[in-house]
């Protein structure tokens, strides 16, 4: 929302929270629109540990942006700046005197280095834990604008984030391979995809790789309707069959497998192996497993990340040179358009059941898991 903002000359940026292919074409995009304004830029080296833990850092924690620092860098994954999914200044966790855990707010730390820095805005460029901490610096005077991030796609009033492209056209890539494989054995081929509460990359990449079965989080699955699905698809003389399993799908009246992490998300995965052993037992077909994990946040954005990423760096400065102070930067193709920060952390966006792609999935012929 614009006011009356004094002018800027300095301007910091972090990178927080998990790594997503297009990092660093924001950045890029950043440093260039803010230095064609003539302001200075400060990268916060990884999240706000930069600030927290100065003492780590040779450079002190920030690092100067120029031309020349983001030469080169739109092609290339992960981020500069480092980023950390640990220690989370508005819950910074500590250890008592009685070994018990306790959590401590450090954002002031964090607006003190603003001033000390004379830094006049930040860009902040994460997920939902990012962009809470962004606007909680927000409320405590720091001028903010807020960058979408996630491979997940579950960040609420944008259309895409950037990261989730590159994703899902890696995971297809991997389905594509495994089919082969697949139906030279004869086997079933469960593949395990990130997402956390969401199901939008294993619906994406399971109906783009021809996936016989995709379980999501917001479609509990019934394993003997997927079983049953498998051994139609046996009786009709296709020998393999390609199951895609989101890290949070559970089973009707299960619960999400997740382990608790002090000062973290709760760690997701496991559910896949899970799928597979009962699979196994039940059609009596060879099952393996294959965690895409990790790999799907890495390697190269997609020509589609890099230009989202590059248009979402871009904005956020211009809406800092407009005045605007407390928003997210969202996609709305083909523009985008700015939301208050307030209004992306209070949900997640998960898959809608009616969706057009859930509709496509039923139509194709996609098990959902849910009914055959």
């Amino acid at each position: 929302m614009p006011s009356n903002l004094s002018a800027i000359k300095k301007i910091a940026i972090s990178t927080g929270g998990g790594d997503a292919p297009g990092l660093n074409a924001v950045i890029k995009a950043v440093t260039v629109s803010a230095i064609q304004r003539g302001w200075d830029v400060l990268g916060i080296r990884d999240g706000y540990n930069g600030i927290m833990f100065p003492e780590m850092y040779p450079d002190g924690g920030f690092i100067r942006l120029t031309r020349e620092t983001v030469r080169g860098i739109t092609h290339l994954g992960g981020t500069i700046l480092g980023t950390t999914n640990r220690n989370d200044p508005l819950h910074f966790p500590i250890t008592n005197q009685q070994g018990e855990v306790e959590f401590l707010d450090r954002t002031d730390e964090i607006v003190r280095a603003f001033k000390l820095h004379s830094v006049d805005a930040l860009i902040s460029v994460g997920g939902d834990g990012s962009l809470a901490i962004a606007n909680a610096l927000h409320k405590k005077g720091i001028r903010v604008i807020g960058v979408p991030k996630t491979i997940d796609n579950d960040l609420d009033k944008t259309v895409i984030t950037f990261g989730f492209d590159t994703a899902i056209s890696f995971a297809t890539e991997c389905l594509d391979r495994l089919h082969t494989t697949a139906a030279s054995h004869g086997r079933v081929m469960v593949v395990e995809v990130m997402g956390r509460y969401a199901g939008w990359i294993a619906l994406h990449c399971g109906i783009a790789g021809s996936a016989d079965v995709v379980l999501i989080p917001e479609i509990p699955f019934d394993i003997q309707i997927v079983a049953k699905k498998i051994i139609e698809r046996d009786e009709g003389g296709h020998n393999f069959s390609i199951v895609v399993v989101s890290e949070a799908a559970h089973p009707i009246g299960g619960n999400i497998i997740a382990k608790p992490q002090t000062g973290r998300q709760e760690l997701l995965g496991g559910i896949g192996s899970v799928v597979a052993n009962e699979l196994e037992q039940l059609t009596g077909k060879e099952t393996r497993l294959v965690v895409l994990g990790h790999l799907l946040r890495g390697g190269s954005p997609t020509a589609f990340d890099r230009l989202v990423a590059l248009r979402f760096g871009a904005a956020a400065v211009r809406a800092l040179s407009e005045g605007m102070d407390g928003v997210m930067v969202a996609l709305d193709p083909p523009n985008v358009r700015y939301v208050p920060l307030e209004k992306i952390t209070s949900r997640t966006k998960k898959v809608p059941l009616d969706s057009d792609t859930i509709l496509t999935a039923r139509d194709l012929g996609i098990c959902l898991g849910d009914q055959t």
